[in-house]
């Protein structure tokens, strides 16, 4: 299997690609800057709305890692609708580092994290067009993809615990009761998701348990 990251040199990038590196995978790195990229793989230097189809075609797996700042987060849209177009019809498949702010907290589905009053202000453009991207791939024929949650804290700095657990449209909560999981252990996720496919054409969730 071939992989390529995009973003592999953001925070959830780099800890995506150490992970697929420490399993021996054939992983290749797709960034705006090569110079960010200091482990021994394959880069492509490329701005991801510049990317081709030949750009692409090489890999079985394409994870989209692509961040960006609440002032910029329409990009996550028109990245997603980019990739989209890229690999409709293709046997690549697309897998998506999502957002929290779309999973359900009820289990009639009818209100999402980002609707209630503790959602920060602050956090909802990016989490609002995250969920638009979900959108678009849940519309998209042609497409073989999968969208992975975090829970609702989202740790940088998290250890990698191996102790998770995965589930569906709904926000999920550990045994003490907590919405957390590590960026190693979603990383861990994504990649058992790259290599073994259990979730396709869907979104997934994942909650953390603490270390």
């Amino acid at each position: 299997m071939k992989l390529a990251i995009i973003a592999a040199s953001g925070k959830q990038g780099q800890t995506l690609l150490n992970e697929a590196i420490s399993r021996g995978l054939d992983v290749s790195a797709i960034v705006r800057d090569a110079s960010k990229i200091s482990q021994n793989v394959p880069v492509l230097e490329k701005d991801v709305l510049a990317l081709s189809r030949d750009d692409l075609a090489p890999f079985d797996v394409v994870i989209n890692a692509f961040g960006a700042p609440s002032e910029l987060s329409h990009l996550h849209v028109t990245v997603g609708q980019r990739l989209i177009a890229l690999l409709q019809g293709t046997a690549t498949r697309l897998l998506v580092v999502g957002g929290a702010g779309s999973l359900f907290v009820n289990a009639e589905h009818s209100l999402r994290l980002i609707d209630t009053p503790e959602f920060p202000d602050v956090y909802k453009p990016i989490a609002s067009n995250q969920g638009q991207n979900l959108q678009d791939l849940q519309a998209a024929s042609d497409l073989n993809w999968a969208f992975l949650s975090p829970a609702a804290f989202f740790d940088p700095a998290g250890k990698r615990t191996g102790r998770y657990t995965l589930g569906g449209d709904e926000l999920l909560l550990n045994s003490e009761g907590n919405s957390c999981v590590s960026y190693a252990d979603y990383a861990t996720a994504m990649i058992d998701e790259a290599t073994a496919p259990k979730h396709p054409n869907q979104r997934f969730s994942i909650v953390g348990e603490s270390a």
